[in-house]
């Protein structure tokens, strides 16, 4: 024991000795944990059952011997008794005349952690008052002094149920208090709101799941404190609530488009219990999740057709080769020219259903995205004819970006040939990016041709949907929407006043900065641990190991000058580097994953859309390259 505690100890006895009743604390082992002298004096105990750790049966048994309850014919069937009592832990109130004519209150309270607490009070005084008073006060009846001894001893009863229901106040409090601290800590709005829709309690916490709105929303009504437009969403919902019916349900606020799930349940007494929580990237995973599979079916419906169709194409052009080399006049030549551009057509359009097919997947790298609008500029400006004009208005952040370069480039492009086609020989295409709340890259391309027809409006997306006849394919919107549902965004097209606009969303991803410091290692394997902990520790890092996800977690919360966390998606025990990413949000620690398994299997694309990673097997050069700049190689 410290001198702290120590001087603690001191005036907590110190303190319980200037009480003028007697006083014992017993744990919910009925050991003694404090007590005062009074409680010594008033029952005459020797040293060893008032130090702390003396047992409650020897203490009634030493009282019980001194006579203490009168004659007792069997002292241990008593003793058994008390201790039987006192194990019910229930609160009591009771009057005693001791043997040596001193009478006492009894009052006992059980405590919140387990235990009992006694108070002893001499009240031989006020009973010899009342004895005083019945033998002086013959005018009074005996009934009035009945009552008159039944008030007081009700009245000190009362006293001793108020001090337990002012102990059970307390706890209530210290319990409310915890709770509201607990939900204030929770990543979701907790809200109660009554009968009339206005806020009876809030946890404070919907700024963070809707940022733009208030955290202090008690006495507002719900329309006011979502505002009018997320409001009007959830109102048919919380109509249903009112009626007695639980709905859980998604949508998407304006003011950062972000994703929001929310739950309302009725409460039985008119009122809805409100829970709400961001479930923006939880989104963004799962819709490139979705185009995944989307991807995978296509392609196994596909595969085999395109196969027989590329051995019929073959074919047609081997017999047209041998039609043209007959010499069968000019007339026939035409016809042999027209098939064989016909089948050569057929074949780039088989190349292009393989590339929307394929197995390729994303490779986020950190993007300066200044940059890639600039050589996306510098790219397309070529292909223009000289009265059209393209501009790019980068409203970006300096962040370097998580994103796939290459893809979106190929995308934009994609969108400005388009848009070339749509103007013709005059006229203006305009490429505009900003952030949405740090949530979301918007990247617009517009053009001031004759915009989108309503029915290019409902299929354009559709794969081999065109509006240029022979010349189009109808795949470059269809592949251009693949590649940002993969990414976990979406897309949209709409007119302007002036012509067309395809808006692409994706999610705003920052990378990972990483400049040495302390790494926490999470792999399962020992022998790779133990190289990739020596790469590691090469470029300059500390390096604390973990196998498992638990080990990582407990490692996070001991040390706080983690900078960085490197983990194989597949690690000891159940738990997987997916799992550790949601126990490390709200960290602000980078995280970077590695993993052997192939690009189309659901975990790593799921990881994909959400850290970087880094494909084994890997070398030195590989890793050094993702710890500088990010990039999964």
């Amino acid at each position: 024991m410290d001198a702290t505690d120590q001087q603690t100890k001191a005036l907590t006895t110190a303190g319980l000795n200037l009480i003028a009743q007697a006083l014992s604390i017993y744990d919910s082992n009925l050991k003694l944990a404090a007590s005062n002298r009074r409680f010594k004096e008033m029952f005459n105990l020797p040293d060893h059952l008032v130090e702390p750790g003396a047992r409650f049966d020897d203490t009634i048994r030493f009282i019980a011997e001194q006579g203490e309850y009168g004659d007792a014919p069997d002292v241990e069937a008593l003793v058994r008794d008390r201790v039987n009592q006192a194990l019910a832990f229930e609160p009591h109130y009771l009057e005693r005349t001791r043997p040596s004519g001193q009478v006492i209150s009894i009052e006992g309270a059980p405590l919140p952690q387990g235990g009992w607490v006694t108070v002893y009070t001499d009240i031989t005084r006020t009973r010899q008052s009342e004895e005083l008073l019945r033998s002086r006060s013959e005018e009074l009846s005996d009934q009035l002094l009945g009552h008159a001894e039944d008030l007081a001893a009700t009245n000190r009863q009362l006293a001793a149920t108020n001090s337990t229901l002012e102990e059970a106040k307390r706890q209530l409090t210290e319990i409310e208090a915890r709770t509201r601290h607990t939900t204030e800590m929770m990543p979701a709005h907790i809200a109660h709101v009554d009968g009339t829709g206005h806020y009876i309690y809030s946890n404070r916490r919907l700024s963070s799941v809707m940022p733009g709105r208030p955290s202090d929303i008690l006495g507002l009504h719900i329309s006011e404190a979502l505002g009018p437009t997320a409001y009007d969403r959830v109102r048919p919902h919380l109509s249903a609530a009112y009626n007695g019916r639980s709905t859980v349900f998604e949508f998407t606020e304006d003011h950062g488009a972000r994703r929001i799930r929310a739950a309302f349940t009725p409460d039985g007494a008119g009122g809805v219990y409100v829970l709400s929580m961001d479930v923006t990237e939880e989104t963004q995973a799962r819709v490139a999740l979705q185009q995944a599979r989307r991807r995978e079916m296509a392609a196994q419906m596909t595969r085999g057709l395109a196969h027989d169709f590329s051995n019929l194409l073959t074919i047609i052009l081997g017999m047209q080769a041998r039609l043209a080399r007959m010499g069968l006049g000019p007339d026939a030549d035409a016809l042999i020219a027209a098939t064989r551009s016909a089948a050569h057509r057929g074949g780039r359009l088989l190349n292009r259903i393989a590339d929307m097919t394929s197995g390729r997947t994303l490779r986020p790298q950190p993007t300066d995205f200044h940059a890639l609008l600039e050589e996306l500029k510098l790219l397309a400006s070529p292909s223009l004819p000289r009265a059209v004009g393209l501009s790019v208005l980068d409203h970006m952040p300096d962040d370097r970006l998580f994103l796939d370069p290459g893809l979106l480039q190929d995308a934009l492009l994609n969108l400005v040939l388009n848009a070339r086609d749509a103007v013709g020989t005059a006229g203006q295409i305009t490429i505009s990016a900003h952030s949405i709340e740090r949530t979301w890259v918007e990247i617009t391309v517009t053009d001031t041709g004759p915009g989108f027809s309503a029915e290019a409006l409902e299929k354009a997306l559709n794969p081999f949907f065109t509006t240029k006849g022979g010349e189009g394919s109808g795949l470059g919107l269809p592949m251009v929407y693949d590649m940002v549902k993969l990414a976990g965004g979406d897309l949209r097209l709409g007119n302007t006043r002036a012509g067309a606009s395809v808006t692409l969303r994706l999610p705003f991803r920052v990378a990972p900065p990483v400049t040495g410091g302390l790494t926490l290692l999470a792999e399962d394997s020992e022998p790779l641990r133990a190289l990739v902990r020596d790469m590691l520790m090469e470029f300059g890092h500390s390096v604390v190991e973990a196998t498992s996800v638990d080990e990582a977690v407990a490692l996070m919360a001991d040390i706080s000058d983690i900078t960085l966390v490197l983990s194989d998606i597949n690690l000891q025990g159940e738990a997987t580097g997916l799992d550790l990413l949601d126990r490390m949000e709200g960290s602000g620690l980078p995280c970077i994953l590695m993993t052997s398994l192939p690009p189309d299997h659901p975990m790593h694309r799921a990881a994909l859309a959400r850290a970087p990673v880094l494909r084994k097997p890997f070398d030195a050069a590989q890793l050094a390259g993702l710890l500088r700049t990010g990039a999964a190689a």
